[in-house]
């Protein structure tokens, strides 16, 4: 569906400047500045107003042009200001900027409680210093050390110690941003309490819809636990139909991801869909009444932004209540509205409430695959005809989520670094149970309290999941079934956008050009990635990773890599800080040696503490350093020494020749140590590398 004329979709057509202005406006940060663009926004409004006063006495229409290019400006510059305001580090009371002992927060988020802990987001509301209370304001990331079940909630008033710190960027190389993650829903500081460290002070002062949102969610989570008992079907349906992720589990997760079908555990545009059909169905009767179409309308708004509520007002959802809300309106009124239209001004609606809602993945992915289903999907439909009425409509779902792959790729190339091979099979699977799912479960949340009716609905629910997961578990582990280590250049992220606009515009034009460009920009999008490929090959390093309690040196070679670790290749710690670092160096060998072990190959040489490896000689210290004097000093490249043992530097100088000394703590948690070293920077080279960060030593 794509408009013949720009004038059918103002709204997508103004929101390029919007979101433009409100990239700008997060990372051109102008903080105190923000003024002169207020005063811009002024000075363009006031402009607009005199050029509509004096359109016909100043002959504008002659400048058609310059209305367009004020109202662009106009946009471009209040998103900028917008982003600017929504920061909450741009505000002189930040709680970040005021000395203080202890801090008033309030709860703003359901704790989730995990492996002893529970964590929940806070906004502070004063700061305390010598008795002397200061209104403040900011998000904190709190972390509460519980040996029990949770017993704080949202709306609750905590008073704690001031002892909050910065979140630390990425330690390791390709690591994931927690830093960027958190800084985009406006969390710039984190701080980690013991049961006994806080005092709750009041209950419920929170936003009372919100209240009422959280506290509903968790009854009926209860209420589906009742006759459902395997917890990956409690997981599965508490996450898909109300949008509740406490109870699902990383192995069901990972199935989904994997399989193409992650966006079945997002509550978004597809359950307001299924509500959306329930509610016409239920509700035709209404048509012959007098009325009945304004009632109906009315119900069926109240029931999805109830649901809407329920879910927490997630932006997927809000994005297909608000689609729902203006179609309804259009239509009550007779008129005729494109549906790529609506979805802009949904979007400029949800931006202006939070620009932040920009950068979050989930409202990202979710518009782009909405965006290109509207364009892009009656285009592949009609590449195939069938007569056959069930093929067709096989066709036709086949169709959908061949576009939604297509649009999403780049996105889900940058974010998760994997590709579904079997997504078309995977999606078919999934389509019928997940809806059938959604159904039972608004049955199932309607009737459980008859004990007949829940124990069937319940049980139906259950198999139903079960079936699901048993079979996107068996695709999962196909033969075959994922790319992975999928990690793109910025270049080549920008490339493989202009092949999805290449193969959108052959789609469509299908012509001998538009074969030509979709191939040229294959073979650029080729080219770049053969050339990141041929530089890893040719590519040795060695990187000292950062990871609390535990030590880990990668000697990496082309497409293979020896882990000295003490960490376990299964091992949380190694998964996030180690793995990203291989599968963005695509190395296909791995081996992982444990510190005490001796080994050798190819490229790799471990004896006792000296190690060789390509070109380059290392002698990792342990614990001790050896107290006899050999009679030739040993010739090594880098010593890496724990700061435990720079006491003893003399002991080192008469035993090795070094080009370089690397002073490491092994804890992240003494990444804040200011300890001097009695080391003369004239008398040798040296690095002194704290807890969290990582150090790479390129080898050539």
């Amino acid at each position: 569906m794509i408009p013949a004329r720009k004038s059918e979709i103002p709204f997508v057509v103004l929101l390029i400047p919007f979101i433009a202005g409100i990239w700008f406006g997060i990372y051109f940060n102008l903080g105190a500045g923000s003024i002169l663009l207020w005063n811009l926004i002024g000075s363009i409004a006031i402009l607009l107003v005199l050029l509509n006063l004096f359109y016909r006495k100043l002959k504008l229409y002659k400048f058609r042009w310059l209305g367009g290019v004020l109202v662009h400006l106009f946009l471009f510059v209040s998103a900028w200001a917008m982003a600017l305001q929504a920061n909450e580090l741009n505000y002189n009371d930040h709680f970040s900027k005021k000395s203080s002992d202890h801090l008033l927060v309030r709860i703003n988020s359901a704790p989730k409680i995990s492996n002893g802990t529970e964590r929940f987001t806070a906004i502070v509301l004063q700061t305390i210093k010598d008795k002397q209370t200061s209104k403040s304001i900011g998000n904190l990331l709190l972390t509460i050390k519980t040996a029990t079940d949770s017993t704080l909630f949202y709306g609750d008033l905590l008073l704690i110690p001031s002892a909050y710190f910065t979140i630390e960027p990425p330690a390791n190389p390709a690591e994931f941003n927690y830093k960027k993650y958190l800084a985009y829903q406006n969390i710039h500081y984190r701080q980690m309490l013991n049961a006994g460290q806080y005092l709750r002070i009041a209950t419920e002062t929170g936003n009372p819809l919100i209240n009422f949102s959280h506290k509903a969610r968790l009854k009926l989570v209860v209420r589906l636990k009742k006759y459902i008992h395997e917890p990956e079907a409690i997981g599965v349906a508490s996450t898909l139909i109300l949008g509740y992720k406490a109870d699902l589990d990383e192995d069901t997760y990972q199935a989904y991801s994997k399989t193409g079908t992650v966006h079945v555990l997002s509550v978004s545009g597809a359950q307001v869909a299924i509500l959306l059909i329930l509610l016409e169905w239920a509700l035709s009767f209404l048509k012959e009444i007098r009325y009945g179409l304004l009632v109906k309308a009315c119900i069926i708004l109240f029931i999805i932004w109830y649901y809407a509520l329920l879910t927490g007002f997630s932006p997927a959802v809000c994005r297909a209540a608000l689609m729902v809300s203006f179609a309804i309106a259009g239509n009550s009124f007779s008129k005729t509205i494109n549906t790529l239209n609506i979805l802009a001004l949904s979007a400029f609606l949800l931006l202006i409430i939070n620009p932040f809602y920009l950068f979050d993945i989930g409202f990202q992915l979710s518009y782009l695959a909405v965006g290109g289903l509207l364009v892009l999907q009656p285009g592949v439909y009609k590449f195939f005809k069938f007569k056959n009425k069930w093929a067709d409509k096989i066709w036709q779902l086949c169709a959908l989520s061949l576009t939604a792959q297509l649009v999403t790729l780049p996105l889900s190339a940058f974010y998760f670094h994997q590709f579904p091979v079997y997504f078309l099979f995977s999606n078919l699977v999934v389509i019928i149970p997940a809806a059938l799912v959604m159904y039972t479960g608004i049955a199932y949340l309607l009737l459980d309290r008859i004990c007949f009716f829940g124990k069937i609905l319940g049980y139906i629910l259950e198999k139903t999941i079960s079936a699901m997961d048993a079979a996107l578990h068996l695709i999962e582990h196909a033969p075959f079934a994922n790319i992975e280590k999928i990690w793109l250049t910025p270049a080549s992220e920008v490339i493989l956008c202009l092949l999805i606009l290449a193969v959108t515009n052959f789609l469509f034009r299908r012509t001998i050009n538009s074969i030509k460009i979709a191939l040229v920009i294959f073979f650029l999008f080729s080219l770049f990635i053969s050339f990141k490929r041929y530089n890893n090959l040719r590519t040795s390093e060695i990187v000292l990773f950062a990871i609390a309690k535990h030590r880990a040196i990668a000697f990496k070679s082309g497409d293979q890599a020896v882990i000295l670790s003490d960490l376990h290749e299964n091992n949380k710690s190694f998964t996030n800080s180690v793995q990203p670092y291989l599968d963005s160096c695509q190395v296909s060998k791995l081996t992982l040696i444990n510190r005490d072990t001796d080994y050798s190959n190819a490229l790799f040489i471990k004896k006792g503490n000296l190690i060789s490896f390509a070109a380059k000689t290392l002698y990792i210290f342990n614990k001790t350093i050896p107290m006899t004097v050999v009679p030739h000093k040993i010739q090594v490249d880098y010593l890496f020494l724990p700061d435990g043992l720079v006491k003893n530097i003399s002991k080192i100088d008469k035993n090795f020749n070094y080009q370089k000394l690397i002073i490491y703590t092994a804890d992240a948690s003494r990444n804040k140590s200011k300890k001097p070293y009695p080391i003369e920077p004239e008398a040798r080279k040296y690095l002194v590398i704290k807890g969290n960060k990582s150090l790479t030593l390129a080898s050539n």
